[in-house]
């Protein structure tokens, strides 16, 4: 379902782009948020309860409440409700608190408090 008309708003939008959801091909607007794009597409659970596992949906619509964590593009916790979409995007329920994916050397660097840009010096 997607609000069309209203009296007072004015609803522009991108081009359609078509994107994957669970490995389902669906489309959505250039430019709006992945949530509303699914929510359009009869989408309603977007996650669960850690605890409990109960259906979380588009809650906040701010960023704000992390009902909406997904998976896009292989990164995990992305915010939906705030993420714009984009065509070719691959939007993947997650599981549980996500999981980074290591690099394929196994090597992950962080910056140095030594480091001049972190620091402040020059």
């Amino acid at each position: 379902m997607r609000i069309t008309e209203h009296p007072i708003l004015r609803f522009e939008h991108g081009p359609t782009v078509r994107f994957t959801f669970d490995g389902c091909e669906l489309e959505g607007y250039e430019g709006e948020v992945i949530a509303a794009a699914l929510h359009a597409a009869g989408v309603r659970v977007l996650s669960h309860s850690h605890g409990r596992q109960r259906p979380r949906g588009f809650y906040c619509a701010i960023g704000n409440c992390s009902s909406c964590l997904m998976v896009v593009d292989g990164e995990p916790n992305v915010r939906v409700c705030v993420e714009k979409l984009h065509a070719g995007m691959r939007v993947e329920t997650q599981s549980g608190k996500g999981r980074l994916q290591m690099p394929a050397d196994g090597d992950i660097v962080a910056p140095s408090i030594a480091d001049p840009a972190i620091a402040g010096s020059s």
